[in-house]
C-alpha cells in the first residue's frame, strides 16, 4: 500500500491522529468512521445516574442491569482505568445493583472521582512500552477522543488540536500527554456575543438585564474586536461568560431556549429572531449560528428519486422521517424524543415480548435497529474504499470500479481484491489515506472472521440505540432535560439513526418491505453470514435470489 514518498517515523501516531480527525469532524466523515460510544468516565457517571432513575421508576431494573453488564465488558481493555487497585474496585462494584440509595452506589460516586483524575496520564504511561505491546491505534484513538468530547471540548477545537499534533509529528506517548495537558486546562470563561435582529419587549424585558447590550454597544463591541459590522441588522444582544471548551454550542442552546420561549407570546409570537452568527472573544471569525448537522443522512431519498415524491397519502416512513428530522440540527431534547419516536414507530409490534425481561418492551426496537445498521456497515465501508482507491496509474481494480453501476458491484470488487492480495492492493494516498488504511484493516479483519466482527459492531450499535431510548425515558418520564449523557447520546446516535433509516427507506421503496421484515432479515443474516448458504458480507440486507 502506497502511503507517502518518505517513510513515516511513527505510523502508529499518524493512524491515531487520522482517526481522531474523523471523530472530530462534524460534517464529512462517513457514518461507519464516526465515534460509536462514550468514554469510560462518562459511562460510569451515566450508570450512576441510572440508579437514581431506577429508584424513581423511570428506568426498569432489567434495563439498568443490562447497562451495567455491558459496561463491565466494555471497560475491560481501557488502560486509563489503571492496572490493579482501581480496576479491581470498579469490577467489584459493577457486579452489584447500583440502585439509589445503596452503599455500592455511594462507593461508585467516590470511585468516579478517582477515575477522572489522572485518567489520561495513565493512558500515557500505558503507551510507554515496546511498540508491539501497545494497544491498537483504533482503540487508543476512540477511547481518548471520546473522553475529550465527553469533557465538553467542541469537536472543532479538538480537530485543530489534533491537526497541530500531526503537523508537529507527535508520537503516540506525546499525543496522550498532550491530551492530559488539555484536560487539565483551566481557561477562563469566554465572553460570547449573541445579537438579535428582533427583540420583542426589549425595553421592559431585555434592557434591565445585566448582560444586555444595546444596538450601539453591540456595534462598538464588534469593531473593538476586529469584526466588520457592515450588513449586520441588530436591535441589541446579550454577552454571556461561558465555558471556553464549547462556548459556541452553549450559546446556541441559550438562544434555542430564548426562541422557544418567544413562541408563547400572545403578540409577536416567535418574535425573537437572532442574527445568524455568534461572536466568541478571541476567535478571529464569527461562528455560524446554525450548528453543523449531526450526520443523520438518508441518502436513498435523493439517490432513488424520492425526495419530492410526496402527496396526500402518508405512510409510516413519512411519519418516521418527520419525527426524526430534529436529530440533525434540533435542540437536544426534541432530537432525542423525535429520534426515538421514529425508531419505535417503525420497529415495535403488538406481538413483541412483554414484561421486564432484557429484550422486552420497547427496548427490542433498539436491538432491531442495531442489527439493520450492523448489516449496512460492511458495504458502506467497502464502497468508500472502492472510491478512495487511486493509484498513480489506473490499474485493473480502479478501471473495474469506474465501470461499476452500483455500490454493490464496487464493494464486491474490493472484497475480491482484498481476499486475493490483502489490503496492500489498495492505493490509499488521498488526504484521508491513514483513515482509509485503518478502514482497510478493519475490512481485512471482517473478512477473516465476519461473525465475530459483526457481533462486535452490533453490540456497539445496540448500546448506542439503547442509550437513545434510555435518554428519551429520562426526558419524557423523568421530566429532566439535563441527563449527563444527553449531548453524547445525540452525537453518537444521529449518524447511526440516519444509516438505519436509509436502509429502511431503501427497502420500503425498492421492495415494498416492511421495516420489521427488514429487521428479521438482518437478524438472520448475522447468523448465516459466511456459512453454508453462501451469504457474503456485501449482501447482508439483500433479498434471497
Amino acid at each position: 500500500m502506497v502511503t507517502s514518498a518518505a517513510p513515516d517515523p511513527d505510523p502508529y501516531a499518524r493512524r491515531v491522529l487520522a482517526r481522531m480527525a474523523d471523530f472530530f469532524t462534524d460534517e464529512g466523515t462517513p457514518w461507519p468512521r464516526r465515534l460509536w460510544d462514550i468514554g469510560s468516565v462518562l459511562a460510569l457517571e451515566e450508570l450512576c445516574e441510572a440508579g437514581h432513575w431506577q429508584a424513581h421508576n423511570v428506568l426498569a431494573s432489567s434495563a439498568c442491569d443490562w447497562q451495567r453488564n455491558e459496561l463491565r465488558a466494555l471497560i475491560g481493555p481501557d488502560q486509563g482505568l489503571g492496572e490493579r487497585e482501581l480496576r479491581r474496585e470498579i469490577n467489584l462494584l459493577l457486579q452489584n445493583s447500583l440502585v439509589d440509595p445503596s452503599p455500592e452506589r455511594r462507593r461508585l460516586k467516590e470511585i468516579i472521582g478517582h477515575v477522572r483524575v489522572g485518567y489520561l496520564n495513565r493512558w500515557a504511561s500505558a503507551l510507554k512500552v515496546e511498540e508491539d505491546k501497545r494497544v491498537k491505534p483504533e482503540r487508543f484513538s476512540r477511547t481518548v477522543a471520546a473522553h475529550l468530547l465527553d469533557l465538553g471540548f467542541s469537536a472543532s477545537r479538538l480537530k485543530v488540536w489534533a491537526r497541530r499534533l500531526d503537523r508537529d509529528r507527535a508520537t503516540g506517548v506525546e499525543i496522550a500527554e498532550a491530551a492530559a495537558e488539555l484536560a487539565r486546562t483551566s481557561a477562563r470563561p469566554h465572553e460570547v456575543l449573541v445579537a438579535l435582529e428582533k427583540v420583542p419587549g426589549r425595553r421592559e424585558l431585555a434592557e434591565p438585564l445585566d448582560h444586555w447590550r444595546s444596538k450601539g454597544e453591540v456595534i462598538t463591541r464588534l469593531k473593538d474586536n476586529g469584526h466588520d459590522p457592515a450588513g449586520i441588522r441588530t436591535g441589541g444582544g446579550f454577552v454571556y461568560r461561558l465555558d471556553p471548551y464549547g462556548a459556541a454550542e452553549q450559546a446556541r442552546q441559550l438562544l434555542d431556549r430564548m426562541v422557544a420561549r418567544s413562541h408563547y407570546l400572545r403578540r409577536q409570537r416567535g418574535g425573537v429572531v437572532p442574527v445568524p452568527h455568534i461572536w466568541v472573544a478571541g476567535h478571529p471569525r464569527p461562528v455560524p449560528l446554525a450548528p453543523p448537522a449531526r450526520g443523520a443522512d438518508v441518502l436513498s431519498l435523493a439517490h432513488e428519486g424520492h425526495l419530492y415524491k410526496v402527496d396526500s397519502r402518508r405512510g409510516r416512513i413519512d411519519d418516521a422521517l418527520e419525527l426524526a428530522a430534529a436529530v440533525n440540527r434540533g435542540a437536544l431534547a426534541p432530537a432525542v424524543a423525535g429520534g426515538w419516536a421514529a425508531v419505535e414507530s417503525l420497529l415495535v409490534h403488538a406481538d413483541d415480548p412483554k414484561g421486564d425481561g432484557e429484550r422486552s418492551g420497547k427496548a427490542i426496537a433498539a436491538d432491531r435497529m442495531a442489527t439493520i445498521i450492523a448489516c449496512s456497515w460492511p458495504r458502506a465501508e467497502l464502497t468508500t474504499l472502492a472510491h478512495r482507491h487511486s493509484p498513480s496509474e489506473p490499474d485493473d481494480l480502479s478501471r473495474a470500479v469506474a465501470a461499476c453501476t452500483t455500490n454493490r458491484e464496487a464493494a464486491r470488487l474490493v472484497v475480491s481484491a482484498i481476499e486475493a492480495t490483502g489490503a496492500e492492493v489498495l492505493a490509499l494516498t488521498k488526504p484521508t489515506g491513514y483513515s482509509d488504511q485503518a478502514a482497510a484493516q478493519r475490512m481485512v479483519a471482517l473478512l477473516a472472521n465476519p461473525r465475530s466482527q459483526l457481533n462486535d459492531v452490533t453490540k456497539a450499535f445496540r448500546i448506542a440505540m439503547r442509550r437513545l431510548y434510555r435518554t428519551r425515558n429520562i426526558i419524557l418520564h423523568g421530566e429532566a432535560t439535563h441527563s449527563v449523557a444527553l449531548e453524547a447520546a445525540v452525537r453518537i446516535a444521529a449518524p447511526l439513526l440516519g444509516a438505519g433509516l436509509d436502509r429502511i427507506v431503501h427497502a420500503s421503496y425498492t421492495e415494498n418491505l416492511d421495516p420489521l421484515d427488514l429487521a428479521a432479515r438482518a437478524e438472520f443474516a448475522l447468523q448465516l453470514v459466511h456459512g453454508e448458504t453462501g451469504l457474503t458480507t456485501v449482501d447482508l440486507l439483500e433479498p434471497v435470489r
